[in-house]
């Protein structure tokens, strides 16, 4: 299997993605790009999170792809991993559930975290896709994981916050879901937890309570 390189004009670039504010004039892609144009929900959170978060992410993950519903995250340990993990655990030889897209912050070729190498394996595997606005060859940078965050939130009809701690790469991506006019949901954690502040926040100031998936599909169909 070959990395494929999309450009903005031509009809397997994902028209959600299109409408966005500065979108990616190319998108690197490995894997089932035919998925690229179906509907999808983001799932993000914290990389240190707690067993619930664990638990949330993969049980939510589960029950939108049993929906036909894709799942999209950012490949990161933590929240996003456990969210592409939801996914490609049920998946069948039927093909009838929906898939996972894994947004990188590098050159496809660069899987970052490398302890996620194997995940990345799984995803394609599973009839997911691997995507990046960054070349073959580009290494991780710290500044081209915000920048990710507005793919992350363009592809999708909405994000889901699973844990955020005050400061977290997430509320980025429910900012960018925002400035897009994606739908932001938040599942409501522990008030003693320190992972769930920037997500119990989302709610305080507008964001849907997710307590469960029905909360999310009422507002696709």
């Amino acid at each position: 299997m070959q990395i494929e390189k999309i450009s903005i004009n031509e009809k397997e670039y994902p028209q959600q993605l299109k409408n966005i504010y500065d979108p990616p004039q190319c998108l690197y892609v490995l894997g089932n790009k035919n998925i690229l144009n179906q509907k999808g929900i983001a799932i993000v959170g914290s990389r240190k999170c707690t067993n619930y978060g664990k638990e949330m992410a993969i049980k939510i993950s589960e029950e939108l792809s049993k929906n036909k519903i894709n799942i999209i995250s950012g490949l990161a340990i933590g929240i996003d991993s456990y969210a592409h993990f939801g996914n490609i655990k049920i998946q069948n030889n039927k093909n009838e559930y929906g898939k996972t897209i894994a947004v990188l912050g590098s050159g496809i070729d660069q899987i970052y975290p490398k302890q996620n190498v194997e995940l990345a394996r799984k995803i394609i595997q599973t009839g997911g896709c691997i995507i990046s606005e960054y070349p073959i060859g580009t290494m991780p940078k710290k500044e081209h994981f915000p920048q990710r965050n507005r793919i992350i939130s363009g592809l999708s009809f909405g994000v889901v916050i699973v844990e955020a701690q005050e400061k977290s790469g997430a509320l980025i991506t429910a900012d960018f879901a925002v400035e897009q006019g994606r739908e932001v949901f938040a599942i409501p954690g522990d008030i003693n937890k320190k992972e769930s502040i920037g997500s119990n926040q989302l709610i305080k100031d507008g964001a849907k309570m997710v307590t469960s998936i029905i909360d999310i599909l009422e507002e696709m169909f």
